[in-house]
């Protein structure tokens, strides 16, 4: 977790990150065969989504070039190719080479349908992203794979960080190990290297923007979206039926 006075803008946002970690069922009850397999073709549209279509909006708006250039090279990892991280494979990519690890077929992954709550997530976000300012904007982009960075949550989570927690679930689940979690690997380190850029941006531009309440607010709201999202996965995957 960032270092801050307690005071800071920064503070405050890691503060709202560690309250959806500690609170967001979808991490804190146990993992299941059906929740992973939810979530592997919900986050595949979703990752989709972010990055081809809502992240660009705030990048769009983004007056600063070299912030605008570091979202823009951000999704094309997750939609295009990521030679950094991922082995030229998009993010998207390896979720469904884990899907089919876990016993989904790639027509299932491929031909799956946004949930309700993922649709109505979709929604929110269009507006969070596309129809406020840029700052605000480059928090909706960033704030949940800041959970990424280990120091939230508690147990593993606080440790290792989200997709750490989930690369010690889904391993014990499916009897997965090394590169069989790579979508896990590769995002934790994407992740924060991504979650820093947003960070840095509001760090050096909410005080100046007169914009820290704004902030913070906006980090308050996409993650109680993001919540939305991950539990209404959480409760599609209790009904799957699993052949």
């Amino acid at each position: 977790m960032a270092k801050a006075k307690a005071s800071s803008v920064i503070a405050r946002m890691d503060a709202v990150v560690n309250d959806f970690c500690l609170r967001t069922r979808f991490f804190n009850e146990p993992m299941t065969r059906g929740r992973a397999m939810m979530f592997a073709m919900q986050h595949r549209l979703n990752t989709r989504q972010r990055n081809s279509v809502l992240k660009l909006k705030v990048a769009t708006n983004c007056p600063d070039w070299d912030t605008r250039i570091n979202i823009l090279r951000a999704c094309s990892q997750e939609v295009i190719a990521d030679h950094e991280h991922g082995g030229g494979r998009a993010h998207w990519e390896v979720l469904e080479e884990l899907g089919m690890r876990i016993g989904l077929k790639k027509s299932q992954l491929r031909n799956a349908t946004p949930l309700p709550s993922t649709q109505l997530a979709w929604a929110t976000w269009n507006g969070l992203m596309g129809h406020c300012h840029w700052l605000e904007g480059i928090v909706a982009n960033t704030c949940a794979e800041r959970a990424n960075v280990p120091g939230y949550g508690r147990g593993t989570f606080k440790k290792n960080g989200w997709f750490g927690l989930e690369r010690e679930r889904w391993g014990a689940l499916f009897d997965l190990t090394g590169k069989d979690l790579d979508f896990f690997e590769l995002h934790e380190k994407a992740d924060i290297e991504h979650s820093d850029m947003g960070w840095k941006a509001v760090e050096h531009h909410a005080r100046e923007l007169h914009m820290e309440d704004q902030v913070v607010h906006a980090c308050e709201l996409n993650l109680l979206v993001w919540e939305l999202y991950l539990n209404g996965i959480a409760d599609a995957g209790d009904r799957l039926k699993i052949a």
